[in-house]
């Protein structure tokens, strides 16, 4: 097991530089401690595949990584053949008999293996993150519930590889497409928010240490009431971020108008938001 409570959860994510909220603590623990894959869902830019640095970190584990995205298949998920390196064999073996080449070339030596099947071989310590699951195709997701059911992968020339170590896995998704029933069965759900705003403070504080207080203050809140307009995208914590960075590159020692205006490129990414948010944005009661 990684973590002993809940608390030793928080503190070690903590000692990363991740402050994580009891919620997400809690629901990490009991991912450890059931030995179950974790499924975390929120908007773009709240800490999702952060987790899962975080806790690798923890753990001093690998962290292997399977980025999906429309088209991925299982040879980029989970294995597939140097058919190059098998091709030479074949041309350098031309006496052999086919039954004796054959053998040679399906084996480890001409494996390739992907994030799926590097996961679950080996006995040291990993993460394993699939993220972004939702922009993967139903297909890939066939695939995802036969590999974390059992955690285990069958090559057909090579046999069944079975993890003698889990991995501690975690799966984000956006939420841009619908995800079945079948993979939510297998894993614990979590929903990362905007964190409130004692805690963003924080967070920002700690990843800006350079920035007074009073000014990361006053970001968080006006970020906070950029959310609670009506934009195409609002600010992600991880924009909150580079917006306090910003005013500390630029030597702001507060948050004007003239400030905002200049900087609003920072957290808000489309024209019509910046325009909505500066017509509509009122310092003074924020």
């Amino acid at each position: 097991m990684l973590f002993t409570s809940v608390d030793d959860v928080a503190e070690r994510l903590a000692e990363t530089g991740y402050l994580a909220s009891t919620a997400v603590a809690t629901t990490v623990f009991l991912a450890d401690r059931l030995g179950k894959p974790l499924l975390v869902e929120g908007p773009a830019g709240v800490g999702k595949t952060e987790l899962a640095k975080a806790v690798a970190e923890v753990a001093d584990a690998t962290l292997v990584r399977l980025q999906c995205y429309e088209g991925v298949d299982e040879s980029r998920a989970l294995y597939e053949w140097n058919h190059a390196k098998q091709l030479l064999r074949i041309t350098a073996g031309r006496d052999e008999s086919w039954d004796e080449t054959r053998t040679d070339i399906f084996s480890e030596e001409f494996l390739l293996p992907r994030p799926l099947l590097t996961a679950i071989r080996g006995s040291d310590p990993k993460v394993l993150l699939i993220d972004e699951t939702d922009k993967a195709d139903v297909e890939v997701e066939g695939l995802l519930l036969e590999v974390l059911s059992d955690f285990q992968v069958t090559v057909p020339e090579l046999g069944t590889i079975t993890a003698t170590r889990r991995p501690f896995t975690v799966l984000t998704s956006n939420a841009s497409r619908e995800l079945s029933e079948a993979l939510r069965r297998r894993c614990l759900f979590l929903h990362i928010g905007f964190p409130e705003e004692e805690l963003e403070r924080r967070i920002v504080r700690l990843k800006v240490p350079g920035l007074d207080e009073t000014l990361a203050r006053s970001v968080v809140r006006v970020v906070g009431a950029l959310r609670a307009m009506d934009l195409r995208k609002v600010p992600s914590v991880a924009e909150t971020i580079d917006w306090a960075r910003t005013l500390l590159a630029l030597g702001a020692d507060s948050l004007d108008e003239d400030v905002v205006r200049d900087s609003l490129g920072v957290v808000l990414k489309h024209q019509d938001d910046v325009l909505k948010a500066a017509a509509k944005l009122d310092l003074d009661a924020v």
